[in-house]
């Protein structure tokens, strides 16, 4: 397969292709209508609700029906905690093959030396790093030091002794507002709590990532992790600099790229800025960028990669087998020569995203951007982040508010809003439908009241929201979703 499996105007994988999906999901919502028709309508509505808004979510994309149809299969019935060829459950060998393909193809994808699959999520991902790197650099040579190859060697006192040790380690990580993500140190997250936190940010001026401020931080502060990778920067970030500042100060280099991956296995990142070379150990997700089923992944370097192995038990609970068999889908996908096609297109689109924002007055974030992220301060327009979230989504246009750096109405409220450009580019949007995407969102924001004092309330003008609305259908109409998957 070369073609993308999703693209609205592909011409192949080819109509056998779409008839085979239609009638494979026409049968399944047949079985289901059976036992609950409410979740079959419920299924149907979905679809037709996302074939009918602008999504412009960062984190959410569109899979190909093969990684959908992967999900719904007989893996989900069959625990198999443990790892591959030790398990603690018989009858796994099935789901041996299927976790081994899929470490293989992110191997190959990423050029890592090794990879970890069963992660449930992105965050179960960061916490399986996290111990992993607590267990190689803490705990080993903790046990060495009491004179115990393993923890249940130890007694109640050395066990004290380990904890304090595991819990008293220091993490730099990106900060909120700045583009980073909860689970790389804010305080209320588990990553917060398990350890001495302390954030690096951005140039107050700039917004861009400032290394030297970075590398003044690690210094003074001396962590055992350094956490790179954001989830709302629209800028690309320097890895082997961060690199550097690690191996300064003997910090572990983690690094979180669940919202870029996409675009380092599609290779529109590479040298310094791939991660993967220059991390100890990276997490990710396997949706967003990626275009795969819901769930994260660790890579890691060898060092690493025998405590990153026992995720299940130290973090993880039984894998979800059958969204491991999803994930070797779309990572066979992804190492395509069409992938690699569409994460360009993601990045130009983005620009041109950008571009259509910038040449209409609207404040960027950096000013602009050279990712998949585009971030909006809707100060300008007299608003919070909630409520012109709120006005986009009356008008069809799905956002979601985020913080901008120093931001004055906190996590909650808001100053901006967070775009990104795969879910629309796997569609087929180009930089001409983004140009027209920026001036709708920017009609709408322009027609948007605040209501007295209140950071939420709001007024949109008369006729606004059916404009947008019947503008952006005639932009979903020329980029169909899985256009041709009927029901």
């Amino acid at each position: 397969m070369t073609a993308d499996p999703v693209t609205s105007n592909a011409a192949a994988p080819g109509a056998e292709y779409a008839e085979t999906a239609s009638a494979a999901y026409r049968a399944a919502l047949q079985v289901i209508e059976s036992v609950e028709p409410r979740i079959a309508a419920a299924t149907r509505k979905e679809l037709a609700d996302q074939r009918d808004s602008l999504k412009l979510i960062a984190s959410e994309n569109y899979a190909s029906p093969a990684v959908l149809l992967t999900m719904g299969s007989w893996f989900s019935d069959k625990y198999a905690e443990g790892t591959i060829g030790h398990r603690f459950y018989a009858g796994c060998q099935n789901v041996d093959t299927v976790e081994s393909l899929a470490a293989e193809h992110a191997r190959e994808l990423f050029g890592a030396p090794y990879a970890y699959v069963q992660p449930h999520s992105g965050i179960d991902a960061n916490l399986v790093a996290f111990w992993a790197i607590l267990a190689t650099r803490v705990e080993a040579p903790e046990l060495a030091a009491l004179g115990a190859k393993h923890v249940n060697d130890l007694s109640e006192a050395d066990w004290e002794k380990l904890r304090n040790k595991l819990g008293n380690q220091r993490l730099l990580g990106m900060s909120l507002d700045a583009g980073g993500h909860l689970t790389h140190g804010f305080r209320p997250n588990i990553s917060g709590k398990m350890f001495h936190q302390r954030s690096y940010g951005t140039d107050p001026n700039t917004g861009f990532l400032d290394y030297g401020a970075v590398a003044d931080a690690a210094r003074e502060f001396k962590p055992l992790i350094i956490v790179a990778g954001y989830s709302a920067y629209p800028r690309r970030v320097d890895f082997a600099k961060m690199r550097e500042i690690a191996d300064e100060v003997g910090a572990t280099l983690m690094v979180d790229m669940a919202h870029f991956a996409g675009l380092v296995a599609g290779k529109v990142f590479t040298g310094d800025e791939d991660p993967v070379p220059h991390a100890h150990v990276t997490t990710t997700t396997t949706h967003k960028s990626l275009r795969g089923p819901r769930g994260g992944m660790v890579l890691a370097q060898p060092e690493y990669s025998d405590a990153v192995d026992k995720g299940c038990p130290m973090v993880l609970g039984g894998p979800l087998s059958h969204v491991m068999a999803a994930k070797a889908v779309a990572l066979a996908e992804a190492r395509q020569p069409a992938f690699q096609a569409y994460a360009q297109r993601v990045a130009d689109n983005a620009q041109a995203l950008a571009d259509g924002f910038l040449k209409r007055d609207a404040q960027l974030v950096t000013g602009g951007t050279d990712n998949h992220i585009v971030l909006l301060d809707v100060t300008s327009f007299g608003l919070t982040g909630r409520q012109a979230e709120s006005a986009l989504l009356d008008a069809g246009i799905v956002t979601n508010r985020n913080s901008v750096p120093a931001d004055p109405n906190g996590a909650w409220y808001t100053s901006g809003i967070r775009l990104g450009t795969p879910a629309l580019t796997t569609r087929g949007f180009g930089a001409d439908d983004f140009d027209r995407v920026a001036d709708l969102i920017v009609d709408v924001l322009s027609n948007t009241e605040q209501q007295g004092t209140s950071k939420a309330k709001y007024t949109l003008a008369d006729g606004t929201a059916e404009r947008v609305h019947a503008a952006s259908a005639e932009l979903l109409a020329a980029n169909p979703l899985y256009p041709r998957l009927t029901l």
